[in-house]
């Protein structure tokens, strides 16, 4: 059985991410991209379907670990009766080469160890012809895919895996590399491992030196944003959603997605999270990506694209996966890529508004697209979609939907006016006001005080908590004081906000998963924007002390049976954090921003909280 989903930690080198968990398995591993067919994937079966476990022959060992300082290098320390051994994780990369590296180093005494490496290409279906090259390194190929382990330990084949016993003395060094490449090209050279150590941490060093801290949750936010670095491709520019695919939102359950691709519904988060913090490099290299994804007919706008911009993310099952803990099926690719969401037209005019007053270098071509966008939008912002939240139960007249709609059209509006860009400002302010109008008649319910979830309905959403911090209305209004306080009373539970009630059978899927781990960090930003400070603060701590014991958070929580649920890391819940962070510390963070404040920059006055007003 895999591990607890809290039990894993990522390592990464831009390109793709590995999940290694507290006993020494990494259970999860595609090459050479996020999105690629897993040759670990023990995380959504068993070992037959690919692992590489080094760790003390002892059953019982005490295990701690940590990051090497500021980066993402992973240290797992194992104590048996013998000694002590750490084990030192990290990826690589060189010209069409990943390399994953794993050196164990003798700490006290002696410790006997095992490996266990169980290679099986294309999410665990295709077994490799293993052969050992005249260097002496294990050569494991299947069509296309290439790996390659250098170690001097003794390995052998036993039952169709590659295992080996070894000791570790301390001030002793042992290490394993696996390569990753395209089986038809030249074997790339052994890599040096001591070298690749030095640059790797070089690397997460110089990257982590740009920085702003934030206040007294620096830890935490810098530890987000370092996740989600790892989520972002060097080239492309593009951040995934998770590492992982079909990890479930209910044990057992049928919530299970596929992560490993680029939501647009994620830049206006992405973008606060990274200039707040002083990444700019990244921010630009983000836009960069979303203008040329979207770029084209509007009318063929996807929620979603590939790390690269892809398209075609085709949704299949994997059969041969049983799924994490039984909940099946495993799918890879995401038919939610076809859904219309009218909200994605927000936060891609939201986001180009955020990166032009930033700062970010002008691009020519990316107002030539909003207004392109706008176009469209104009034609069909009041027809039905399926909504923020993915459901397949038909579309409905969103409130959160039309509030985006609302957001796409105000920040045109003041993109025109705070740039002097050419365009039909008093049109668009006219649908604008007409979109507003809309929402507050047919999107509130006033026998509850509060805003629903789709016209016509009584169910409540989340997603409602974003009015406020989009600008659509003022915290202050009775309206969304009425909202908040209909979503404490029907959606909170156990101190966590439920995206809304799965029971109502109205996302076409069975009832039941865990807590949206956003949701509460948006609930905690209304309590900021609204002044309620001390709330405000117990929340976030709360939602602090869920993260796992390396700082990560995936997309929900089981608040009863208290594990992470959903795929892991997930970006959204560290963009949450990064942002409410800086909420707190900055009258200007994002909310406050995207509300309606002045400054895009994260910086200005320190908010009650953050001069130790309140505790």
């Amino acid at each position: 059985m895999s591990s607890r989903i809290e039990d894993y930690a990522i390592i990464g080198n831009c390109e793709t991410t590995a999940l290694v968990g507290r006993d020494g398995s990494m259970d999860w591993l595609g090459l050479p991209r996020f999105d690629s067919a897993a040759c670990f994937a023990a995380l959504l079966g068993d070992a037959r379907h690919g692992r590489w476990v080094i760790a003390p022959v002892a059953a019982e060992a005490r295990v701690t670990r940590r990051y090497r300082g500021d980066t993402l290098i992973l240290e797992t320390t194992f104590e048996t009766q013998d000694g002590a051994v750490c084990i030192l994780d990290f990826m690589a990369r060189r010209d069409g080469v990943s390399d994953v590296v794993r050196l164990v180093r003798g700490v006290r005494g002696t410790v006997s160890m095992r490996t266990e490496l169980v290679v099986r290409f294309e999410y665990g279906s295709v077994m490799p012809w293993v052969l050992r090259q005249e260097d002496g390194r294990l050569q494991f190929t299947a069509g296309p895919d290439r790996l390659l382990l250098d170690t001097t330990v003794p390995l052998r084949g036993e039952d169709m895996r590659t295992v080996g016993e070894f000791e570790v003395a301390a001030g002793q060094e042992i290490g394993f590399t696996l390569s990753w490449t395209l089986s038809y090209r030249p074997a790339p050279a052994p890599l040096q491992a001591a070298d690749a150590l030095a640059q790797v941490e070089a690397f997460w060093s110089d990257w982590t030196a740009k920085f702003e801290p934030a206040g007294e949750w620096s830890d935490a936010v810098l530890r987000s944003l370092l996740t989600l670095k790892a989520l972002a491709h060097h080239e492309t520019g593009g951040v995934v959603a998770a590492s992982t695919t079909s990890l479930p939102e209910q044990l057992g359950g049928q919530r299970n997605w596929d992560y490993r691709f680029c939501w647009l519904r994620d830049t206006t988060f992405t973008l606060y999270a990274l200039i707040a913090a002083g990444f700019l490099d990244e921010a630009k290299a983000w836009r960069e990506w979303l203008v040329r994804a979207v770029a084209g007919d509007p009318e063929d706008l996807q929620i979603m694209y590939g790390v690269a911009g892809e398209r075609r993310l085709t949704e299949y099952e994997v059969p041969w996966l049983p799924g994490y803990e039984g909940s099946a099926p495993v799918r890879v690719g995401n038919a939610a890529a076809g859904q219309i969401q009218l909200d994605v037209y927000g936060e891609v005019l939201d986001a180009l508004y955020v990166g032009r007053k930033a700062g970010l270098d002008a691009d020519d071509a990316s107002w030539g697209v909003e207004c392109a966008l706008i176009a469209h939008l104009e034609t069909i912002w009041d027809q039905p979609d399926d909504g923020i939240w993915e459901v397949r139960g038909g579309r409905k007249h969103f409130t959160h939907s039309k509030v985006m709609a609302w957001v796409a059209f105000d920040r045109a509006v003041r993109s025109a006016e705070e740039f002097d860009l050419e365009a039909p400002l008093d049109h668009w302010r006219g649908i604008r006001d007409a979109i507003h109008l809309q929402v507050c008649d047919r999107g509130f319910d006033t026998a509850q005080n509060s805003f629903v979830q789709s016209y016509g309905v009584t169910a409540l959403d989340a997603s409602l908590l974003l009015i406020p911090i989009v600008g659509f209305l003022p915290p202050e209004d009775p309206r969304v004081r009425g909202t908040v306080a209909a979503i404490e009373r029907d959606l909170l539970r156990n101190g966590l906000v439920l995206r809304y009630d799965t029971g109502t059978g109205a996302d076409g899927l069975p009832a039941g998963e865990g807590a949206f781990l956003a949701c509460s960090f948006w609930l905690a930003d209304n309590y900021i924007l609204q002044g309620r400070y001390e709330k405000a603060r117990a929340l976030f701590e709360r939602l602090l002390s869920l993260r796992n014991d390396v700082g990560l958070l995936s997309e929900e929580y089981d608040a009863v049976g208290k594990r992470q649920l959903g795929n892991f890391p997930q970006a959204f819940s560290h963009l949450a954090l990064v942002n409410t962070a800086h909420n707190f510390v900055s009258a200007y963070g994002p909310a406050h921003q995207r509300s309606g404040g002045s400054s895009a920059t994260g910086q200005g006055e320190a908010s009650p909280v953050a001069d130790g007003a309140v505790r």
